[in-house]
């Protein structure tokens, strides 16, 4: 359909209705002649719909006159005790309703966009902090502002990251990565990641007993990536005791496929300790897993509050984001 064009033959942007019956768009009818027909069909008098309208009553006849003229028809008929209106009046009285409606819920989400009350928050956190601190404050957050969309990925640092840079996340739970340049970023550290060994319930090695490095090598693992900072921890430890790495390794970013393997096999699997107390606690996921105690400890790069330098936050995600930061202290 061909667009309306005005006199220098610019496209006014509306679509050409078939039959040329475009009259409404061209108009000039108002909100306030929509909110007039509305009273008029609310009251059924004039005297009342100016009183509504905050306007004197020769006023409000004026206005319906206006609105008769534009659409060539008869909106209403004068009885004895106020007015009816006619089918032509009431049509347009049940469209102007819902473009009214429409109109205080546009004004609505615009007014909460502006107050970080609406709107939607793109963020991507690494496994440990996704539980700690992001489920907690969405939460929150969800709970005082519940029209807020907030979409959250789960993700190794160095693909969130790009996400973020990529303009898909407003911003991160992670670490950059080395081979990104540190200055694209600002970064705030808000924690230290600890980890431990998961195998299932029943296994050799979950006997209670302090269990060292070595006496873990036999077993198969299920690690990250080898550039996630939770690997590069644990090969850290084989290598400064000179200890030689594991053999059979199953590599995943997949905390589900981690738990499959380790429940129906005798897989070890380092993660975060936030993420190994979710799977046993019976508030979370009262999983049949065990936490092998060991003679060592595994401690991983701390993770930070990224954004991209000079990027605005919008209002929902800035508020997201120092909710996080108020709750880390």
């Amino acid at each position: 359909m061909a667009a309306l064009r005005n006199s220098s033959g610019i496209s006014s942007g509306y679509d050409e209705v078939p039959g040329g019956s475009e009259t409404l768009l061209r108009s000039g009818l108002s909100l306030r002649h929509m909110r007039m027909i509305v009273a008029l069909d609310d009251h059924g008098r004039v005297s009342a719909a100016a009183q509504v309208m905050n306007i004197s009553q020769p006023a409000a006849s004026r206005m319906i006159a206006e609105m008769e003229a534009v659409l060539d028809v008869k909106l209403c008929e004068r009885l004895p005790r106020g007015i009816t209106l006619t089918p032509y009046g009431k049509a347009l009285a049940r469209r102007a309703r819902s473009i009214l409606l429409e109109m205080r819920e546009a004004d609505r989400e615009i007014s909460e966009l502006k107050a970080g009350k609406g709107g939607a928050v793109f963020l991507g956190a690494v496994t440990a902090p996704a539980i700690e601190l992001a489920v907690p404050a969405i939460r929150e957050i969800r709970r005082i502002y519940p029209r807020i969309e907030i979409t959250m990925q789960v993700e190794t640092s160095n693909v969130l990251a790009r996400e973020l840079i990529a303009t898909r996340h407003d911003f991160i739970i992670a670490r950059i990565p080395d081979d990104l340049n540190p200055r694209l970023f600002e970064a705030r550290v808000i924690g230290v990641e600890k980890a431990c060994l998961i195998v299932r319930r029943g296994h050799p090695l979950s006997n209670g007993k302090a269990v060292r490095l070595e006496d873990t090598a036999a077993y198969d693992w299920v690690f990250q990536s080898g550039g996630s900072p939770l690997r590069q921890a644990m090969e850290s430890n084989f290598l400064n005791r000179n200890i030689a790495l594991p053999d059979r390794i199953l590599n995943t970013s997949s905390l589900l496929l981690t738990l499959v393997m380790v429940a129906q096999s005798d897989a070890i699997a380092p993660v975060s300790i936030q993420v190994a107390k979710f799977i046993q606690n019976p508030d979370g996921l009262a999983g049949a897993i065990d936490v092998v105690q060991t003679e060592f400890d595994i401690e991983v790069r701390p993770y930070s509050l990224i954004t991209v330098k000079n990027r605005a936050l919008s209002p929902a995600a800035k508020m997201l984001h120092d909710f996080i930061l108020r709750e880390v202290g």
